[in-house]
């Protein structure tokens, strides 16, 4: 038996975000959608005192390589379709 792991890890920038409660409600709904939608575990994990800029983390597991890359993939679009965060750095691994 195979198990693979894929980590995505994806600084965003939150413009229109004035205040920590404003890049908060964004990012809520979006881990929310992407958690849900792709069955994976997202969650900020930086930046987490500044109110324009996140660091995302989505981590898949599954039981082949090509699986879990086409879920990270469909996230990052997802991610990236989000007109309130603006994807600046992306990081693919797989453990």
């Amino acid at each position: 038996m195979s198990v693979h792991v894929g980590l995505l890890t994806i600084d965003v920038r939150i413009p229109e975000a004035r205040t920590l409660k404003d890049k908060r409600q964004v990012l809520q709904s979006l881990l929310d959608r992407v958690g849900m939608r792709f069955n994976v575990s997202a969650a900020e994990v930086a930046y987490n005192d500044e109110h324009t800029r996140a660091q995302i983390a989505v981590a898949c597991v599954g039981n082949s390589a090509a699986h879990c890359g086409e879920v990270l993939d469909r996230a990052l679009g997802l991610i990236d379709a989000e007109g309130r965060a603006e994807v600046v750095v992306v990081e693919r691994e797989e453990l």
